[in-house]
């Protein structure tokens, strides 16, 4: 029997694109002291032909390029080092059902907690919205909501945190919020961005007076499944285009249950990977005929959209040319140059056939060559000034406290979260479905130019002291966006951005409804490191200003 190599059994495993079925197929696998071993031989130099015909006839997207990747992962990686990647996989997908108590008892007491409602529009959904309001807990002395999007057919179950607007809720907008990772919970810009209260290391919160719900209610979506409080017992998702179908349906239904809202303006904001996920929502959201509600903007903070052009500016900013000094050798600027043409090639041939097999290849070599150079500086690959606190892995101690918070009985109780056993703020299992799918890799800049062809206004904002998805990168994609104005955009000056108290906080560069600003002295989390200008900036966007003054 031949033993496997690492194309064999990523390649196998991806060879759908359904990620959903890893975790199975990893636990079927007969793992030895060194080796993972497929029940059937296989012969290595035959497995991209298994794969063309399992993709459809795609074999022409098996380039020599995309075998050299895979054949690379198999050499830098190892079977010693992917035994204990399979081993830390599976048991962080069983922890994501240990998390949880009783699975049979939540229903019962639920229905004691929640008042719930469906729509025979969504058939197989309903929305629980907790009875008795989360006040107690202090974060905020306005109405607050929370409570779950059902799916009972695939036991999936999404948890919400909605903040009244400080101001005027009856005509303020809404604002839909999303975390990143994947896999992050939304607490991350509830308690340490922007959110009514932040919690301090002896766990009590902290009120923020740069709330953005000082002038907007806003909602905090725990998603996709398994991220924060969200839990499932049965299905996970693992791609961008299948969460957004969940997203569509949570809003109908809190439109539904908050009718005095509807006619709201209403927002989505994210950062980080919602660089995917709103691209891709809003376009779920624009092109259903049957909606009950309008998009009004999108809002992106220091996003991945565009993976190809981004990752080029992972050169110059580690080198001296995004405003801050070097922080990588000079030999190892000149061999990020070199190494960068290869990850353009895997990109754009992931971006042409969008499979797992191609993204994750280009996924692998681009991080392997342009980003681990400046991971190994032990420098914040979300602030490029300081060092990573390597607090569990996040670099910032204070999100170990909305942990440690969001874990107590009380909070959990307060919430209707009481089922969760461990509220983790980033998930691995969910990540890794991800990666595995290869959505990391593939484009959604589409989805932004049709949003702006479409009427929707679309800002990029990016805090310029990031370094993994930084401003010189969302700079460079939002230049090269292929769109009606793409000429009339790319040919406007970054303009000096002012705060309504005549702060100099950035630069501003915007056609029509298409905006990119630069956010000064911000690192990957623009309302943590500058509230005030963060704030400044929602608040203006949200009231139509799109130029922010020009």
């Amino acid at each position: 029997m031949k033993t496997s190599t690492l194309i064999n059994i990523l390649a196998t495993c991806l060879a759908t694109t359904n990620a959903l079925s890893i975790n199975a197929w990893f636990k079927q696998q007969i793992i030895d002291d060194n080796v993972v071993v497929i029940g059937e031989e296989v012969e290595p130099t035959n497995i991209f032909d298994q794969l063309a015909q399992s993709l459809g006839g795609a074999k022409e997207a098996l380039t020599p390029e995309v075998r050299a990747a895979w054949k690379d992962m198999e050499a830098r990686l190892g079977s010693k080092a992917l035994k204990k990647k399979v081993e830390e996989y599976n048991s962080k997908a069983s922890q994501i059902t240990n998390r949880l108590k009783d699975v049979s008892k939540i229903f019962e007491s639920s229905s004691q907690q929640f008042e719930s409602l469906s729509n025979e529009k969504f058939n197989g959904y309903s929305l629980r919205t907790k009875k008795t309001n989360p006040e107690v807990l202090g974060l905020d002395t306005v109405n607050q909501y929370t409570g779950y999007l059902d799916v009972d057919s695939l036991d999936k179950h999404f948890f919400y945190w909605f903040f009244e607007s400080r101001n005027d809720p009856k005509n303020d907008p809404i604002i839909l919020w999303l975390n990143g990772g994947p896999g992050c919970s939304s607490s991350t810009g509830l308690f340490f961005e922007l959110g009514p209260s932040s919690i301090n290391a002896t766990l009590q919160p902290v009120y923020n007076p740069y709330s953005w719900n000082s002038n907007a209610s806003v909602i905090f979506l725990d998603q996709p499944v398994g991220v924060g409080y969200s839990y499932t017992g049965g299905e996970q998702v693992g791609d961008t285009a299948t969460a957004g179908k969940d997203v569509f349906v949570f809003l109908e239904l809190f439109f539904q249950k908050f009718p005095q809202f509807i006619s709201n303006k209403f927002h989505i904001a994210g950062e980080s990977y919602a660089g995917h996920y709103i691209p891709k929502f809003a376009s779920e959201i624009i092109n259903r005929a049957d909606r009950s509600f309008d998009l009004t903007s999108v809002l992106i903070g220091n996003g991945i959209t565009d993976p190809v052009i981004q990752a080029a500016s992972y050169k110059p900013m580690a080198c001296g040319e995004g405003g801050y000094k070097p922080v990588l050798e000079e030999e190892q600027c000149e061999q990020l140059e070199k190494d960068y043409p290869k990850c353009k090639v895997l990109g754009e041939i992931c971006y042409k056939f969008q499979t797992a097999l191609t993204c994750i290849a280009a996924q692998f070599y681009c991080d392997t060559k342009l980003f681990q150079p400046y991971a190994q500086t032990g420098l914040n690959p979300y602030d490029i000034r300081v060092p990573c606190a390597d607090a569990g892995g996040n670099c910032y101690t204070g999100m170990d406290y909305t942990d440690d918070y969001l874990n107590l009985d009380y909070v959990k109780e307060a919430v209707g979260a009481s089922n969760i056993d461990i509220f983790t703020g980033c998930d691995d299992t969910v990540y890794r479905n991800f990666i595995f799918s290869g959505d990391e890799a593939k484009p959604h800049q589409q989805y932004v130019a049709e949003l702006i062809e479409k009427g929707v206004p679309v800002l990029l904002y990016a805090g310029d002291k990031d370094y993994i998805c930084n401003w010189l990168g969302n700079h460079a994609w939002s230049d090269a966006l292929d769109y009606e104005d793409h000429e009339s955009f790319e040919s406007q000056a970054l303009k000096p951005w002012y705060t309504a108290e005549n702060k100099l906080a950035g630069e501003v560069k915007n056609y029509k409804k298409f905006t990119f600003l630069r956010v000064y002295d911000a690192g990957h989390m623009v309302p943590y490191d500058q509230p005030a200008a963060a704030l400044d900036m929602v608040n203006r966007w949200v009231a139509g200003d799109y130029s922010f003054g020009y």
